[in-house]
């Protein structure tokens, strides 16, 4: 099963994320490279986990299903920027302005929790971010283009009070994504 861990969006901030994308879009109407994520489908990812057996997945569960100590608190999103920071852009993202000590520290238990269930993960620095777009192939001039148009105030505030880990099930249509546990900040 391909697994990951985020935070929810709640439907006030995805609608407002997704004003943004399309005037982000509006304004790069000719980079038709740039595949843009569906706001149904986005959320902050803390972990991904990738595949993972299925006899090793009931540990993962229970260890997401058990309070969070963090305190629940609010997220807001601003600012743009592209990963990777120099050449040519793969992606388009949403920053945090507000609570991203908050997401690192909550993104530091699920590590730890999931570490502790035998998963193995990424050793890449977390950065707390959500993902806006994806190109396909660009040129470094691409990045420029793209974080012109970028909003410089808040675009969206959100409370945290959950984390989910996730299904991913990869379709022709995109992928479809099941909940499997929730764990509730406390």
């Amino acid at each position: 099963m391909r697994l990951f861990v985020a935070i929810d969006l709640d439907d006030i901030a995805r609608q407002a994320i997704a004003q943004t994308q399309r005037r982000m879009a509006d304004a790069l109407d000719t980079d038709r490279a740039l595949k843009w994520v569906s706001p149904a489908r986005m959320h902050l990812t803390l972990a991904f986990l990738g595949e993972i057996s299925p006899p090793a997945v009931p540990a993962v569960v229970h260890a997401l299903s058990l309070n969070v100590d963090v305190r629940p608190f609010a997220a807001i999103f601003q600012n743009a920027g592209v990963f990777p920071p120099r050449g040519a852009p793969r992606v388009l993202w949403l920053g945090v302005a507000g609570g991203a000590s908050e997401i690192i520290d909550t993104q530091r238990v699920v590590a730890g929790r999931l570490t502790g269930a035998g998963v193995t993960l990424e050793r890449r620095p977390f950065h707390p971010h959500l993902t806006l777009a994806r190109w396909h192939s660009s040129r470094p001039a691409a990045a420029a283009r793209a974080l012109a148009g970028a909003p410089h105030t808040p675009v969206a505030r959100m409370n945290v009070d959950h984390v989910t880990l996730y299904e991913s099930r990869l379709t022709a249509g995109g992928p479809v994504y099941t909940a499997l546990a929730r764990a509730t900040l406390t």
